[in-house]
């Protein structure tokens, strides 16, 4: 933590803020391109993700921080798993979780949520601890889903949006918060593109 703490001290606030803006500019551009299920989405993700992880060290939210090495390598593992969908079948297909699937999907995630949020408030001065261990939790869930090109993938992201957007803005990280508020347009948005994608792979050619 040091040594980190030294990094980031190498920052102004100014410096600070504009590294946020940059990050929170290219996750709008991300998600942009998610929505249109474009493969280009993942090198302006591992970009945004490697500026978030000091953006959420200064701001003490460690769970958001630790996960951001994890987007890190879930994002070359979905970036891998799109590029040999899109060769196999030509385009980006979309997939569904059955019930039982959904269901431990949502327990998992809140058992791991409750498990760190419990952490980091006992060994850390994280800010909101629960509050930020469950936007890290869902959005491990949402992160893995969205890889696996599953549809599920955008309503955790929706819900994971709101809450964020409360933390962000509590935290002073106003950036972060506007970026999460456009993120909930495009979640909805890409729930419904997708869903429509869904449908027509369903109908006979």
């Amino acid at each position: 933590m040091i040594a980190l703490a030294e990094i980031c001290g190498a920052f102004s606030v100014a410096g600070m803020n504009t590294l946020e803006w940059v990050a929170a500019g290219l996750g709008v551009i991300n998600v942009g391109l998610l929505v249109r299920r474009s493969i280009w989405n993942y090198p302006f993700a591992l970009a945004m993700v490697t500026l978030y992880f000091f953006v959420f060290y200064e701001a003490k939210l460690y769970s958001d921080m630790l996960l951001q090495p994890f987007f890190f390598a879930i994002n070359l593992f979905g970036w891998w798993n799109w590029l040999n969908a899109k060769r196999a079948t030509g385009e980006v297909q979309v997939g569904l979780l059955s019930l039982r699937a959904r269901l431990l999907w949502a327990a998992g995630t809140v058992a791991g949520s409750l498990a760190w949020g419990m952490a980091m408030h006992r060994f850390t001065d994280a800010a909101y601890p629960f509050i930020d261990a469950f936007v890290a939790g869902a959005s491990i869930s949402a992160q893995i889903l969205l890889a696996r090109r599953k549809l599920e993938n955008w309503p955790v992201w929706i819900l994971v949006d709101v809450v964020a957007i409360g933390l962000y803005w509590s935290r002073d990280l106003h950036y972060t918060a506007g970026l999460y508020c456009l993120l909930l347009i495009l979640s909805i948005a890409g729930f419904i593109d997708w869903r429509r994608k869904l449908l027509a792979q369903a109908r006979p050619a």
